[in-house]
């Protein structure tokens, strides 16, 4: 558009006929995004109309002069103009207007006011940026906002992200530029007003993409927040902190506790010396400082015990005197277990890593439409996943039967059970199924799983070494099977014979209906022989007529095999060479009132094969090595100590060689 063109724009702009005005300003908020048209129009005298067209215009010439006045922001020009009177007037519009297209503009305006860097000049001079360009004008109107997060529920997409991302810049600058006792209460007020559950909503909805970039903003300011919590150290001196310790300590209700805080002396009561030196510990904490014990998790770990305390007096109260009563080293550390659950929550969720992480979600958010990876909002649900995880900590030391001493294993357990609860959810599971799960997860199941991620910690730290102990452990229990199955066979056991017509074995032939085999103590013969039924006294090895020399068997032959999971029937032959016509079949049989079971077949064939030093093709032999040889290898791995930091993944440290020779060794899986 040529500077005619821009020049008669700006004189319709100043019509005194509304549907010119509203013609000329609906062509421009398709152009004033060009900065150097946005030049010529300001130059022109445009902006004095325009900004006169947003004060008082009304239906849709509002709408466009909104539209183009927060372009106008966007590409930093028009600054001048944006006095308290603008602001107080697009503050109203959001406050008392229903239509949807002028709220947008109005939004965008405070977006950009809000977000406007201190860049000198008369803006600054005013103070027109931040949070602070609209405290007059909410002073005006009180509920805005009431108001703001009310449209977080609007049925608009677009009206629902720009109001969010208005509540962004709000948040961001009222942390960045409030004072230390402002921005809390800031907070706390949006929270009050219901936004954690709105954007949660959002979050979770099927409209993720249309809200993708303000909700990954509000997502990074949450972790911002809870950072700059976890920074501000627990201080005594200021009074906010010391009111805060005292409500936990006063929520414990130390007078009706077993360290009432008094003793008797005949008639006479006198204040007690257990409480005030020992009242800190009696609420989980190490010591009688418990500032010193919040190092790791600062203001933010004193701000989730609170909270706990808070919302769950009587549970906080029962669980201190059911500690009591019982020995010092067995009582739960309420406070510590507190502390622990709040790192495990931050570290879960990365909160330190939130700027690296933000910037590669929005390059992710331009290139990606699965954006279920991205957005995490149990984390909004802070405080009850805290609360939910403390439960389930006390559960845990309830089921273990812990001592103070275990203290760092049950915070492990925890870690576990919340990185598989917590980081398994999917992104539309509700808060509630979550603590549900948390509430629920068995402890062998737990247990399980930190066996598996411990397996996997030391396979990366010691692989090589890892492998040939699993093989040696496989060695060892596949020994031990070994003889428990040839065991077996040195006791002996019936079989009921196959049944066969006489017309199929011959007139001469004699039907039985029993067979008793047993190994021989030398372990060389195979004894055995045909009985019309199983005697209550186990026939003695000399009585048996028939045997086997074990040193001119050929082979085992089976349908029993390594998939087998308990079939009907198996049978075992052992063919000799071929000079000698000795064989035996034996059936086994899985019926209750057989004398034979698919176990005890599976213990006999696996029992020859492994006497003539063949592998057992048996899956419950297989299963049963396995099974030893896993107990093996958790016993050993359990009695290997190494940084407690393993378990976060990382690597052990590497034993020194300072002062070695080639002449050395280490006993790196030796136990005691």
């Amino acid at each position: 558009m040529d500077n005619t063109s821009i020049s008669d724009l700006v004189e319709r702009l100043g019509s005194e006929e509304d549907a010119v005005r509203k013609m000329a300003v609906f062509k421009l908020q398709g152009s004033i995004g060009d900065p150097s048209f946005a030049d010529i129009f300001i130059a022109e005298g445009g902006l004095a109309k325009l900004r006169y067209l947003t004060l008082h215009a009304t239906g849709n010439t509002l709408a466009y002069s909104l539209a183009s006045f927060a372009r106008l922001l966007e590409v930093d020009k028009g600054w001048e103009f944006a006095d308290e009177e603008l602001v107080e007037r697009v503050v109203e519009l959001i406050v008392t207007h229903p239509l949807v297209n002028i709220l947008r503009g109005a939004m965008s305006i405070l977006v950009s006011i809000v977000s406007h860097p201190y860049t000198g000049g008369r803006s600054s001079q005013q103070g027109l940026f931040g949070f602070r360009a609209l405290k007059p004008a909410i002073a005006v109107y009180p509920q805005f906002l009431e108001m703001l997060v009310s449209r977080l529920s609007s049925a608009d997409h677009a009206l629902c992200a720009n109001a969010l991302q208005l509540i962004n810049s709000l948040m961001r600058d009222a942390v960045t530029n409030e004072a230390e006792g402002q921005w809390p209460k800031f907070i706390q007020k949006l929270q009050d007003l219901g936004v954690i559950r709105a954007v949660y909503v959002l979050m979770q909805g099927t409209a993720l993409q249309d809200h993708a970039h303000p909700l990954i903003e509000f997502q990074s300011l949450t972790k911002f927040l809870l950072r700059k919590w976890r920074d501000v150290p627990l201080d005594m001196e200021k009074p906010e902190h010391r009111r805060t310790l005292k409500g936990i300590y006063l929520a414990s209700n130390p007078d009706k506790s077993n360290d009432s805080g008094t003793e008797k002396s005949g008639s006479e009561t006198r204040p007690s010396k257990r409480r005030s030196s020992g009242k800190w510990r009696r609420l989980g904490f190490e010591s009688e400082s418990p500032e010193k014990e919040f190092e790791d998790v600062g203001f933010l770990g004193m701000m989730d015990l609170a909270d706990y305390v808070k919302s769950h007096q009587d549970e906080f109260q029962k669980l201190l005197l059911e500690q009591s009563t019982k020995p010092t080293a067995q009582r739960c550390p309420i406070a510590r277990a507190s502390l622990a659950v709040t790192l495990i929550l931050y570290e879960h969720f990365e909160v330190d890593q939130c700027d690296i992480e933000d910037t590669k979600s929005y390059m992710v958010l331009e290139s990606s439409s699965n954006l279920d990876e991205l957005f995490k909002p149990l984390l909004l649900h802070w405080t009850r996943l805290h609360v939910a995880g403390l439960h389930a900590f006390f559960r845990l030391w309830k089921a273990t039967g812990a001592t103070v001493e275990d203290f760092e294993k049950i915070v492990e357990l925890a870690r576990i059970l919340i990185e598989s609860v917590v980081g398994g959810a999917h992104r539309t599971k509700d808060i509630q199924d979550v603590e549900e799960d948390l509430a629920e997860f068995e402890y062998a199941r737990l247990r399980n799983l930190q066996m598996e991620l411990l397996e996997l910690t030391y396979e990366g730290a010691w692989g090589q070494h890892l492998r040939q102990m699993r093989e040696e452990l496989h060695h060892e229990a596949l020994q031990f099977v070994k003889e428990q199955r040839i065991r077996c066979l040195l006791q002996g056991a019936w079989f009921p014979n196959e049944h066969m017509s006489k017309a199929e074995i011959g007139t001469t032939a004699r039907v039985t209906s029993h067979k008793y085999i047993q190994l021989s103590h030398n372990r060389r013969y195979l004894h055995f022989g045909d009985f019309d039924s199983i005697s209550d006294k186990t026939p003695e090895l000399d009585s048996l007529p028939e045997r086997v020399d074990l040193s001119i068997v050929s082979s085992v032959v089976s349908n029993v095999s390594a998939a087998s999971d308990g079939s009907s029937s198996s049978t075992i032959k052992t063919v000799p060479h071929p000079q000698s016509s000795t064989k035996i079949t034996i059936h086994g049989y899985s019926q209750p009132a057989a004398a034979a079971s698919h176990s005890i077949a599976s213990e006999w064939l696996d029992g020859l094969l492994m006497l003539l030093n063949q592998e057992p093709i048996t899956s419950e032999s297989n299963k049963l090595i396995d099974l030893i040889a896993n107990y093996g290898l958790k016993i050993r791995l359990l009695n290997v100590r190494f940084d407690d930091a393993a378990f976060a993944g990382e690597a052990p440290r590497v034993p020194s060689r300072e002062g070695l020779d080639d002449d050395y060794y280490y006993d790196v899986f030796g136990g005691s």
